[in-house]
């Protein structure tokens, strides 16, 4: 575990950055233009589309993107093409990452191809990118789009996948995708599968070969079973049954009359990943699952391994806390949230500074209940929990110092931080806050988790403070600070890459992209 005890300081530069041009933040603030590169990159990372923000509509926001794409792809195409997978691989984004690399081949970049298969990561995601393209530009596929959904089809397309992604209800099917795109089969397997999806598409009459397409003809048995016999099925089958069948629990929850009950998910959860186990925990107390059962859950969701397959990022193991209904299941996320920060590298001497103004309370997305304010206060806890000789400042028309009980958990210092909503008001004086609490006898740097819109920009002196880290949350384009060097810099995404990235520059080393 690497520590950032320097106290000499160093003035590294950093891709991410603005030029000269000065414009008002969106509090009226005295901000600084991105360059554009930069802008992308933040608004990629921190982008939701289809969905406005506090200060942008959806409609205006999601043109800014694409224009930013086609602007960027003019002047800098290999900035896309190496954005576009650590988007979709790293920072788990996916509908942003499948426009990103639609708009780079309708904007002329080369190797569209590669770019497009690049983001194609899940069974859906070829026709989700189809189903963009035709949205946007119609019909008619150009050769890079066209092959670049092929390959990700070659890839993904199994019949696991197709059990799970290939609904009626989907507007454009993986048949669609086979018919439009021509993807090459991998081998005589996919071959049957492909001509099982195409069946299966116009037909809805498709017979899989149990030879050839086991796990397709048990899920057709399994579906054969009538309805007011699938429980005692499923007793008498038990979960070995469900897995040879590419039985998920969402299929298993509309195949059984009623959905689930307790039997239903002990079946169920030895096939579980850990982010299904943790989303369910209110479920799993509902239906009374056995204490056999919750021991099985407790042990999944604590297991280090487990966790960095499952790959979470710290809020939405604060979003489960949020929903769980009992103790035992709050103490066991405490650990949870623990093993997801084991890259997180720790920050001693750091002044952490955590926005809470009134636009930090909208939610990241329309589907979550998140709001910005609690992604900054998990965050802004794992860092300062990771630290040593630290301290924490919320701001918003004010500040204040917050300080925890010795020993308090990541998540009991969310707790604690939310609980203290409203309690500064709403403006967003964040260069306030930090000209107030930063002091170069106890801070080395300061981390700010924020949508970055100060009203106070300009009008109040930082320039004593070495190193400030913003870590964007909503991607505007307005910066409160100039950035790219001078200790001045700007982060974005909600992953350990942020941290890796400020790991870098406290070495003393000029940074390239984090990709």
């Amino acid at each position: 575990m690497s520590k950032f005890s320097k106290r000499d300081r160093v003035n590294p530069l950093a891709r991410i950055k603005t030029n000269r041009l000065r414009m008002p933040t969106h509090e009226g603030g005295h901000g600084f233009a991105p360059d554009l590169e930069t802008e992308l990159f933040l608004m990629a990372a921190t982008a939701m589309i289809g969905e406005g923000t506090f200060y942008e509509s959806a409609a205006d926001r999601d043109a800014r993107f694409v224009e930013l794409i086609h602007n960027v792809v003019g002047t800098n195409p290999d900035f896309v093409v190496r954005l576009a997978p650590y988007l979709r691989n790293e920072l788990k984004i996916r509908s942003a990452s499948i426009v990103l690399a639609a708009e780079f081949v309708a904007a002329g970049g080369e190797r569209g191809r590669a770019v497009v298969a690049s983001v194609l990561r899940r069974g859906d995601e070829p026709a989700e990118m189809l189903g963009y393209w035709h949205s946007r530009y119609g019909r008619r596929l150009p050769m890079a789009v066209k092959r670049g959904i092929a390959d990700g089809a070659t890839r993904l397309y199994t019949e696991r996948s197709a059990l799970r992604y290939d609904g009626v209800g989907r507007g454009v099917r993986m048949a669609d995708v086979l018919e439009l795109t021509h993807p090459k089969p991998r081998d005589a397997r996919q071959s049957a599968l492909f001509n099982w999806l195409l069946d299966h598409r116009h037909h809805n009459d498709a017979i899989a070969d149990p030879a050839v397409l086991p796990t397709l003809a048990a899920a057709a048995e399994l579906a054969s079973i009538p309805v007011d016999e699938r429980r005692t099925k499923l007793a008498e089958r038990g979960p070995e049954a469900l897995s040879s069948a590419g039985t998920s629990w969402e299929r298993l929850s509309g195949w059984l009359p009623g959905g689930m009950d307790a039997e239903a998910w002990e079946s169920a959860i030895p096939s579980m990943g850990v982010m299904a186990l943790i989303r369910n925990l209110r479920n799993f107390d509902e239906r009374g699952i056995s204490p056999a059962a919750i021991e099985t859950v407790l042990a999944r969701i604590t297991d280090a391994a487990e966790v960095e397959k499952a790959r979470l990022f710290p809020y939405q193991v604060w979003a489960a806390y949020k929903h769980a209904p009992s103790d035992e299941w709050k103490r066991a996320l405490g650990t949870t949230l623990e093993l997801t920060t084991q890259n997180i590298p720790s920050l001693d001497r750091t002044l952490v500074v955590i926005d809470m103004s009134a636009s930090m309370r909208s939610r990241v997305s329309d589907r979550s209940e998140i709001r910005r304010v609690e992604v900054a206060a998990v965050m802004a806890a794992v860092t300062q929990a990771k630290s040593t000789e630290s301290h924490v400042v919320i701001f918003g028309e004010t500040n204040a110092r917050v300080t925890f009980r010795k020993g308090t958990s990541a998540l009991g210092r969310v707790d604690s931080l939310l609980s203290l909503t409203g309690s500064v008001g709403h403006s967003t004086n964040g260069h306030r806050a930090i000209a107030d609490h930063f002091s170069p006898r106890s801070h080395d740097r300061v981390i700010m988790f924020t949508d970055d819109q100060m009203r106070d920009a300009g009008s109040v002196d930082i320039s004593h403070v070495p190193l400030i880290y913003t870590v964007d949350l909503a991607g505007h384009r307005p910066r409160s600070t100039p950035i790219g060097g001078h200790g001045r810099y700007a982060l974005a995404g909600f992953s350990d890459a942020t941290f890796s990235l400020m790991h870098t520059l406290e070495a003393g080393r000029d940074t390239d992209w984090p990709f």
